[in-house]
């Protein structure tokens, strides 16, 4: 059986250190143990470098230290890419100031991950932005569903 494509969006990582939220914090460093053992084909992108580089000296290192330690799979933003973000964008699925958030879900259209992992409630997890990103990867030749769900979802379906 193939291993499921995924792509790790900016929360995820910042999810791994967060003291203020244990619950979600368990869940992610759980997640990472499945990473860690192969189960998957896990990427990031320049956009995930992008946002971790704002910040600040002390966040950066140990974040950057944990991509490292993982040592997966880095996506760059393409012109497909951004064309798909400011389609989402225009129809308004992710507001206009979210740019990196749009470019997360079009970058991992454009490679054809599985499934977008992230945090993100507010404005990337949801069913009904799930099929607007679906209705909008088809009108721009994307056939390929993509999920957009948090680490707490593919823990579960791994302890069944």
């Amino acid at each position: 059986m193939r291993k499921l494509k995924l792509y790790l969006e900016t929360s995820v990582w910042n999810f791994f250190y967060a003291d203020d939220a244990p619950e979600e914090r368990d869940v992610t460093k759980y997640f990472f143990e499945y990473v860690d053992k192969g189960h998957y084909d896990v990427y990031y992108s320049d956009v995930v470098l992008f946002e971790i580089n704002r910040a600040g000296e002390s966040k950066r290192q140990i974040l950057m230290e944990l991509i490292r330690k993982y040592g997966l799979n880095e996506l760059e933003t393409t012109t497909e890419a951004e064309n798909l973000a400011d389609k989402y964008l225009e129809k308004k699925i992710i507001p206009a100031k979210k740019r990196e958030d749009a470019l997360h879900i079009g970058i991992a259209t454009v490679a054809e991950v599985d499934a977008v992992i992230t945090w993100n409630y507010r404005h990337l997890i949801g069913l009904r932005r799930s099929e607007l990103f679906y209705g909008i990867n088809l009108e721009m030749g994307y056939t390929k569903r993509i999920e957009v769900i948090s680490p707490r979802e593919v823990v579960y379906d791994e302890n069944k």
